[in-house]
């Protein structure tokens, strides 16, 4: 009882620690915090950095600061890239979160790609209990989606979710409460940004930053052409690589689908790859049941029509597929005596 009473005055939480965003879910609160991945720092006279701004107030300062400060995203395709960034991120956040408790050491919940090392997964876990939580547990991105996402991973029948965050795409399959298959890959949404970037470089001689790419693609990326539509013009402002000069282009909406033809092709490769190394009865069952999307990649339009074209099985977007993963993180740690088989080793 007292150990039960000590989490709730502790504030335990689930953090879906994201290559783009890092979401924050405490029991009984549901999801508290949402930020950016980035963090801002300012080198001192003796050489340690001072961390002066993180989350959503860092993520503006990107590509717009002065020598002195620096801005840092200290996760890379899924894992920690700079790991005293990494500390201070989550230190901030759970400072954040734990504003008015009693305790300032909670038990954390971390989820991590399907394929991070062992010494990916340690970085992650001491990363944590440099930021202050008591223990820290691990758990797969594509299982806390499944769960998320209230695919019944307990049933005999197989559920398969593609995960599609900012640095990884994670792919698992999961059947009578288990595990039978996760792997991930290093192309996402920031692959999909970069390959924007570097078509309009070379196609269009202009160079824009992946900020400008990130925006197009919400508002106007598609994983298909449209077919017989209303023409729309996208305009994008960059410097002429030829005259130097600030410039502005048009483009359409099929050439936006034709810069994310490659990152797109290759998740296809690792849901074919999936689809192969399952057992065929559980394929049977996702051609039945269909494969369900989360992450913010998800939300490409016309992308789970284009998977379908490409693999030949039905699929579905998550609810909610932004949170998919958190919100399974935490109702992991919120039943982890009967979950604890699904967590894995730092």
């Amino acid at each position: 009882m007292f150990s039960q009473a000590f989490g709730l005055v502790s504030r335990d939480m689930a953090i879906d620690l994201g290559t783009a965003n890092t979401l924050v879910y405490v029991p009984g609160r549901g999801i508290v915090l949402d930020e950016p991945s980035v963090v801002a720092v300012t080198q001192q006279r003796d050489g340690e950095r001072k961390v002066i701004a993180v989350g959503r107030e860092a993520k503006t300062m990107l590509g717009r600061t002065p020598s002195k400060i620096e801005t840092i995203q200290p996760l890379r395709d899924g894992v920690i890239a700079d790991f005293a960034a990494a500390e201070e991120m989550i230190k901030h956040f759970i400072r954040r979160v734990q504003r008015r408790s009693l305790f300032s050491s909670p038990r954390i919940m971390i989820c991590v790609p399907a394929s991070a090392t062992p010494v990916e997964r340690r970085a992650v876990h001491e990363a944590g209990l440099s930021a202050g939580a008591r223990r820290v547990y691990l758990i797969e991105e594509p299982v806390a989606a499944a769960i998320g996402a209230g695919l019944p991973i307990t049933e005999t029948r197989g559920s398969m979710i593609v995960d599609i965050g900012g640095g990884t795409t994670d792919i698992a399959v999961l059947s009578m409460g288990d595990v039978i298959y996760s792997h991930s890959i290093r192309t996402a949404g920031n692959a999909m940004d970069e390959a924007i970037v570097n078509y309009v470089r070379f196609k269009h001689h202009l160079l824009i930053g992946s900020a400008s790419a990130e925006a197009v693609k919400k508002e106007q990326g598609s994983a298909l052409a449209k077919a017989n539509g209303e023409r729309v013009t996208i305009h994008m402002k960059g410097r002429d690589l030829q005259r130097g000069f600030p410039t502005e282009i048009e483009l359409e909406p099929q050439d936006i689908a034709e810069a994310l033809s490659l990152p797109i092709q290759q998740i296809v490769g690792g849901i074919r790859q999936a689809l192969a190394d399952v057992p065929p009865e559980l394929v049977a069952d996702l051609c039945d049941s269909g494969i369900y999307l989360t992450g913010g990649g998800a939300l490409l339009e016309r992308l789970d029509v284009r998977l379908a074209q490409e693999t030949g099985v039905k699929f579905k977007i998550a609810e909610d597929p932004l949170r998919c993963v958190v919100r399974g993180t935490g109702m992991v740690l919120e039943q982890l005596d009967a979950m604890a088989h699904l967590l894995i080793k730092p």
